[in-house]
């Protein structure tokens, strides 16, 4: 499974599925979370509604409704509190059960956005290198062919880059 990067409009890429980097009520907010739920209509969260919330770290499921995407995996990520409180484990935790959603519905394409990175404080260089970290974990039998990380701006874009390639060199040496 190859690592995508682009920068851009998650609510516009035609994939299986988008992250969205919520909140906890699931209910919406500001940032990547509001852009996704203008994007999918009421509908989304009159859906989201029913969910009952979701804790900081794990991933729930809805349908796309009028995204370019199917489904919409609402990943609660850590709000940053100095890395004492486990936020590096909860980050962590958001993209693999993402991936663990994605790969139970057989799902094939998936665009994560920099979860925790806006509202939540989240330092840009650590968040991208656990992102990486775990989107980078082996999955030998999982459906997803594509996942695209998506930067925000050219210099998230630039930084995701940085770390992917110091990623990659770093499983050739081992």
């Amino acid at each position: 499974m190859k690592i995508e990067l682009i920068e851009g409009d998650i609510t516009q890429l035609a994939v299986d599925a988008i992250v969205n980097a919520a909140n906890a009520s699931l209910l919406g907010g500001g940032g990547v979370d509001g852009a996704i739920h203008r994007a999918a209509g009421p509908a989304l969260l009159d859906y989201c509604r029913g969910l009952g919330g979701c804790a900081t770290g794990d991933a729930k499921l809805s349908p796309g409704f009028d995204l370019p995407a199917r489904y919409v995996i609402h990943a609660v990520g850590p709000v940053w509190h100095g890395g004492g409180r486990d936020e590096a484990g909860l980050l962590a935790s958001c993209y693999r059960r993402a991936l663990e959603l994605a790969e139970r519905e057989g799902l094939e394409s998936i665009a994560f956005p920099m979860i925790s990175c806006g509202i939540y404080g989240y330092p840009h260089e650590a968040a991208a290198k656990i992102a990486i970290g775990a989107l980078c974990e082996p999955r030998p039998n999982g459906s997803l062919k594509r996942v695209v990380l998506v930067a925000f701006s050219a210099q998230m874009h630039a930084l995701l880059e940085r770390v992917l390639v110091d990623a990659s060199g770093k499983r050739r040496e081992s």
